[in-house]
């Protein structure tokens, strides 16, 4: 059925055209255009921009980390203050060398007072064994030699001048020096005789559990040298 025989007819105005009816059989003139995806690799910025940004990244964080680890490094100087100076290094002092005996071990002018003593090493000729041993000056110009070590033992003895250390140390009222055993505490007076095995010998025992006076050593002075000849 035509529909154009129902449709009144416009009326015209002269000098107007007439409204055109849009041909809805004409295909649209706007396409419909595609979505853009989501993701294109060609989209992506190229490869050397990438490693650009990373290499400026790392060294931007290197340089704040040597920047921070400076300045932690300055104020721990600064906290501590500067390093003592250490003292040059002294030589360490020399051994004392002490003379050995048979032979001389002093002099006269060494030990010109009473109570002066002189430390020295007895070598016995028949053993070959070397003992510590002391030669002191006593009153009335006598001089008296002596091993260090105590007899049937091996404890080192000690010459001691220093009466209030006599007794507070081995708990004895001295009235001059005396020999004192430091392992048994014993004490040796050189102004008396006591009993040994090949008689009276100086030492006697003034306090202890000592077995008998300390042994001698036969002791010469020949003008101004001080001999040490033998050992009982």
């Amino acid at each position: 059925m035509n529909n154009s025989l129902f449709k009144p007819t416009e009326p015209t105005t002269t000098g107007v055209l007439p409204k055109k009816e849009p041909n809805v059989s004409e295909p649209s003139l706007v396409k419909d255009q595609p979505l853009p995806s989501k993701f294109s690799i060609q989209q992506m910025p190229p490869l050397w921009m990438i490693l650009s940004a990373t290499s400026v990244i790392a060294v931007c964080l290197f340089a704040a980390w040597w920047v921070r680890a400076t300045l932690a490094k300055q104020n721990a100087v600064k906290i501590q203050g500067p390093a003592p100076v250490s003292a040059p290094d002294q030589p360490a002092p020399l051994t004392e060398k002490l003379p050995i005996g048979p032979g001389e071990i002093a002099t006269t002018g060494e030990l010109s007072k009473e109570w002066s003593a002189k430390k020295f090493i007895f070598r016995d000729p028949l053993t070959s064994r070397e003992v510590p041993a002391m030669v002191v000056h006593l009153p009335g110009g006598f001089f008296w030699g002596f091993s260090l070590i105590e007899p049937y033992g091996s404890c080192e003895m000690e010459f001691i001048t220093d009466i209030q250390r006599i007794r507070v140390e081995y708990s004895y009222r001295a009235s001059h020096p005396m020999v004192g055993d430091p392992c048994n505490r014993a004490v040796f007076d050189l102004t008396r005789y006591g009993s040994g095995p090949a008689g009276l010998v100086r030492g006697e025992i003034a306090q202890g559990a000592a077995v008998r006076p300390p042994v001698a050593i036969e002791v010469q002075v020949r003008g101004t040298e001080i001999l040490a000849k033998q050992m009982e």
